[in-house]
């Protein structure tokens, strides 16, 4: 019964994405613009689609422009589901 039953060290694997920063007016908020390169279901034509994630920075030293990759985390408010791994690139 042990065998299947998970151990407190293993958890599922949370989703990484990289994006830019477009707002930081927030305190320990940011929104990070994630661009992804989508086919259409019908056309078969590649397009490019945003979403806006709302991401959780603790420090608040995010600045817009900056490149960072987020990670999926257990909600924090009513739009907050993501939180930051690293600043890939910062901003010139």
């Amino acid at each position: 019964m042990s065998d299947t039953a998970p151990t407190t060290s293993e958890r599922n694997a949370r989703k990484v994405r990289e994006g830019i920063v477009t707002s930081n007016k927030m305190e320990r908020t940011a929104i990070v613009t994630v661009t992804e390169r989508v086919r259409h279901p019908r056309y078969n034509k590649t397009m490019q689609q945003d979403k806006k994630l709302y991401v959780h920075d603790e420090s608040n030293d995010l600045n817009v422009g900056d490149r960072v990759r987020v990670m999926e985390t257990r909600p924090l408010s009513k739009l907050k589901r993501w939180r930051i791994l690293e600043i890939v690139e910062r901003a010139r």
